[in-house]
């Protein structure tokens, strides 16, 4: 029986965020002999199954199921299997159960822009913290997520370890172009997330809808579409007048990222807060110029190999796009800046580093 449990219940099949984290860094750890929670079998692994019904494919149901499993019927596996240290990818665990375990937070956004009655701004704000507070140590995917978690939840300094994150050199690399069925003639600057108010889409269109430059650019809008807020952004490009320049692409293939970014004029991503922020160094590791916000967690992943804008700012944000498009030597110190920079990040070092946490716990 393994010492170490590892909790996968949140990967599904089109990760984001969170299920991408848990997809890339357990593979790293197979030298702790750990048992993976998982509802798929990995054949390297001993694998203990769960219900796949615990993932963010299921909406608010695959949520609320994940924390009931997680309060009672973690405890009984970790139990059963003589487990001594659960490590956990997202900031969940079994509380006051005897269970030891390390944790992972991502970010603290729903306390940074609550909502009244969001069940995210209530677990972040009554259950989390109860995590934390009974958590062996606690991972943190950036300083400045660290830094969230001890103003917010007044936990200790010393009981944090920032780890950042990696990507997946093999994938995110320059391409050479050619045809595919992403080919365009029209130059376009790209956004890739989820649609979120925090995801600052609003600013952005704006901006673009100020660019004087070449009408024939596009502003590729490339995520899950969201009942809650992309009608509004849909309704926005309308009375902008934008409609045939703006295209909303919903979810993207894993597979097809890598070409998407390629492609674009420069990744945009004016985000008011982040926890880390992978499409920033996967873009970086194209070689496509990066347009980012200077603040929380993006300027530690970028450095000064992107244009930082405040991003309030709609003129600043506007003014940065037409400098990316209309300056080719502009472009290659970006683009020779943003790989040179990737090349300090990967899931390898991101796990190593994980490794020596959970070792001190083992």
């Amino acid at each position: 029986m393994s010492q170490l449990l590892i909790n996968l219940s949140m990967i599904f099949p089109q990760p984001t965020g969170i299920s991408n984290y848990a997809t890339n860094i357990f593979p790293y750890l197979k030298s702790l002999h750990p048992t993976l929670l998982t509802a798929q079998t990995y054949p390297e692994f001993n694998c203990y199954l769960i219900p796949n019904n615990l993932t963010p494919a299921q909406g608010t149901k695959g949520h609320l199921y994940r924390l009931l499993w997680t309060q009672f019927q973690l405890p009984k596996i970790y139990k059963k299997l003589s487990s001594h240290l659960l490590f956990s990818p997202v900031p969940e665990a079994p509380v006051y159960s005897g269970c030891r375990f390390v944790v992972m937070v991502h970010d603290l956004i729903a306390l940074r822009f609550p909502k009244r009655f969001s069940p995210l701004t209530n677990y972040q704000r009554y259950y989390v913290p109860q995590v934390l507070q009974q958590a062996q140590h606690i991972i943190c995917n950036s300083h400045a997520t660290a830094k969230d978690v001890v103003e917010f939840y007044k936990i200790p300094a010393q009981k944090i370890t920032p780890i950042l994150l990696g990507y997946d050199a093999k994938r995110f690399r320059p391409l050479e172009r050619k045809a595919s069925k992403w080919k365009t003639q029209c130059p376009y600057f790209l956004y890739l997330g989820r649609h979120d108010p925090y995801k600052n889409l609003h600013r952005l269109i704006s901006a673009f809808a100020a660019l004087r430059g070449d009408r024939d650019r596009q502003l590729w809008l490339a995520g899950p579409a969201d009942k809650r807020y992309t009608p509004m952004l849909q309704v926005q490009v309308a009375q902008l007048g934008i409609a045939e320049q703006v295209k909303f692409l919903n979810y993207i293939a894993d597979e097809d990222l890598p070409e998407i970014i390629n492609g674009a004029i420069a990744l945009v991503f004016p985000s008011l807060w982040e926890g880390f922020g992978l499409p920033v160094l996967e873009a970086m590791a194209c070689g496509t110029p990066v347009i980012t916000s200077k603040v929380s967690s993006l300027v530690e992943v970028a450095g000064d190999a992107a244009i930082l804008v405040d991003p309030y700012n709609v003129e600043e944000m506007a003014w940065a796009m037409e400098q990316v498009a209309t300056d080719t030597q502009l472009r290659d110190r970006l683009c020779a800046a943003a790989i040179a920079r990737a090349g300090h990040f990967s899931w390898e070092k991101t796990a190593t580093a994980t490794i020596e946490v959970l070792k001190q716990y083992l």
